[in-house]
This record gives C-alpha cells, structure tokens and sequence, in this order.
C-alpha cells in the first residue's frame, strides 16, 4: 500500500488505479476544480502526502500545475503517453497495472531549492538534442527516471526541480 493519496482526474483513473495498486485516491474531476478542493488536498498532504497521477495531455499537466502552485511539495507520478493509450483514447484509465504501479515508484517531489547540476550541454553530450533520436531518447529517459517527456529546456530544468543524481541521469542513459 501506498502512504500518499494519490490525486487523479476522474473515476474511470480512480477505478483502474485501485485494479493495480491498494491506496487511497481522490479525484479532480477535471480542470474545474477549485479551492474547496486545493484546501481539502493540503490538509491530505499534510497527513500522509499527495501524489499527482494526472493524464500525460494539456488538460493533465494544467491540473498538475493547478495543484503543484498551491502545494509544492507535492511528489509527481508520470506515465508516458504510449503506455496511456488504447483506441485513440488518452489517459490513465488505459494503463495497465505495472505500468501505474512503475510510474508510482518512480513518484518524486519537486526539490525547494533548484540545483543547477545539468546544463543543455548534458543533453547534447548523451544524444538528447539537436539531432534526429534526441525527442525519442528524451522520452524513454523521461520514462525511465519516472519524470514524463520533456523538450530539451524543459527536461534540463526538471533534471535540476527533482534533484536527479548525476549517477542516476548516467545510469538512465545507459539503459537507453
């Protein structure tokens, strides 16, 4: 079992979270939310801690950023889209089980002082920009970290948010 609640968007991810994993979950219902439900999040957080499941869409990281502003210390869960799919249709409730239990393992909270241990050349030295694999390689380092995909920047910056190891950026590398 999970100690986090874990946050996701509706009840089908509610339903298909609870098929792969024992945890306590609650649901945005949306992008509508508002502050009744920011209040009622903190106060779980402070309890046991929230884990943001949200669909690897536009939608998904609004409502992760959403909630992320109000409560930082929130960790993340990522499920990259391929594995979040079925008949055109995107989200978590097409995950399967090892894959939502994967993505929860790998659930990391953004660090509250950024360190600067990656630059953009760290990207272009280990083939993740500036050439035809690099939006592949980026994806399947995201995947394997637990971080999501990134473009280039934005992967350097979240490298840096989630406190990465230099070892554990070399290791992913190496399984690419």
């Amino acid at each position: 079992m999970i100690k986090e609640t874990i946050v996701v968007e509706g009840k089908d991810d509610i339903r298909n979270v609870k098929n792969a994993i024992d945890c306590e979950i609650i649901a945005t219902n949306g992008l509508a939310f508002g502050k009744d439900l920011i209040d009622k999040l903190k106060v779980i957080n402070k309890r046991c801690g929230i884990i943001i499941f949200t669909d690897p869409d536009y939608a998904g990281k609004q409502i992760r950023k959403k909630i992320a502003d109000q409560i930082p210390d929130a960790k993340h869960a990522y499920l990259d889209r391929k594995k979040a799919i079925k008949k055109g249709d995107l989200g978590i409730e097409n995950a399967s089980p090892e894959d939502i239990r994967e993505a929860l393992k790998k659930a990391k909270a953004l660090v509250t002082e950024k360190n600067e241990t990656f630059t953009m050349n760290d990207l272009l030295i280990n083939g993740l920009s500036i050439n035809k694999e690099a939006r592949n390689r980026r994806a399947k380092l995201g995947d394997i970290l637990g971080i999501g995909y990134f473009n280039a920047k934005q992967l350097v910056s979240k490298l840096n948010s989630f406190g990465i190891s230099r070892e554990e950026f070399q290791s992913a590398v190496k399984k690419l």
